[in-house]
């Protein structure tokens, strides 16, 4: 569920910090918001963050993620 942030901070969901990161962030163009992970992710590395392994699938779960949104797609073709 998604609260506005005024509310977050008052239900302790986030910090004062990330309530402030978050609202200077929601201020930023639309080209700086495209940049902001990008410089995030300089950061993290310059910084020594691990990047996590990637995440791995069975077959058999891939395949049926697939045959269920084939199935949606049919559904909603046929105006369902």
């Amino acid at each position: 569920m998604h609260f506005p942030m005024e509310e977050r901070v008052a239900r302790g969901g986030i910090s004062t910090q990330g309530f402030e990161i978050e609202e200077a962030a929601a201020k930023l163009s639309p080209e700086q918001k495209r940049e902001l992970p990008l410089f995030l992710a300089a950061r993290l590395r310059a910084d020594g963050a691990k990047i996590p392994p990637p995440l791995k699938y069975r077959r058999e779960e891939m395949d049926s993620w697939i045959a269920r949104d084939k199935a949606d797609m049919e559904e909603f073709r046929r105006g369902a």
